[in-house]
């Protein structure tokens, strides 16, 4: 039987840069884990495509998942929901394969309430005046909706607390390069290569 995956999680406020960041560590090409896609009832934004950059979902199916309990997470948002599909995640799991899931701050802590092995990473702007820059530089949302993003980020950034590492945003591939080395020191864990060892001396 496949040793278990791992499963990291990045996570931060909207407009962060999540989703930039999660696309150059695996445009790089050298990725050895499995990206997990969120499901969302948001309408997809230019360029986007359903079961790329998310499985885009109605409302009513997505409450029907709820229900049934097939979200590993699931946060609602400015008026969305935002979840992860569980089957998926933990075959890939049990296959051997580490998962990486890019997921707002909400679902993260369902994560890890349900994962507390999981790895925890907090993707963080350099200050607030740089992400409402950014926000305002997607062009997706009106002021209002911007205004409301940043307040939320505020409350955000205090859960950071509840994460295994922090990473600025500052560059793009200065975040990827950090988040590449957390999961490199996270495979070399003792907690994680001890059970090979034991069961190596059990077999002697």
């Amino acid at each position: 039987m496949a040793k278990r995956g791992m499963l990291i999680v990045l996570s931060g406020p909207s407009g962060v840069g999540k989703g930039t960041v999660r696309k150059a560590l695996f445009d790089a090409g050298d990725t050895d884990f499995q990206y997990s896609i969120s499901m969302t009832t948001r309408k997809p934004r230019d360029g986007e495509k359903d079961g790329i950059d998310y499985f885009f979902v109605s409302k009513e199916q997505f409450e029907d998942n709820i229900q049934n309990g097939k979200m590993l997470e699931y946060a609602k948002y400015v008026d969305n929901y935002y979840g992860t599909p569980i089957d998926y995640v933990n075959a890939t799991l049990d296959s051997g394969k580490d998962v990486f899931l890019e997921i707002e701050v909400n679902g993260a802590m369902q994560v890890r309430a349900n994962c507390p092995d999981a790895v925890f990473v907090f993707l963080t702007p350099p200050d607030l005046v740089e992400l409402k820059h950014r926000l305002v530089g997607r062009g997706t949302d009106d002021m209002e909706v911007i205004n409301k993003r940043i307040k939320k980020a505020v409350g955000e950034i205090g859960m950071m607390r509840n994460y295994d590492y922090a990473v600025v945003n500052d560059e793009v591939q200065n975040a990827v390069d950090r988040i590449r080395s957390i999961i490199n020191s996270e495979r070399l864990r003792v907690t994680r290569v001890m059970p090979d060892y034991e069961q190596m001396l059990g077999e002697d």
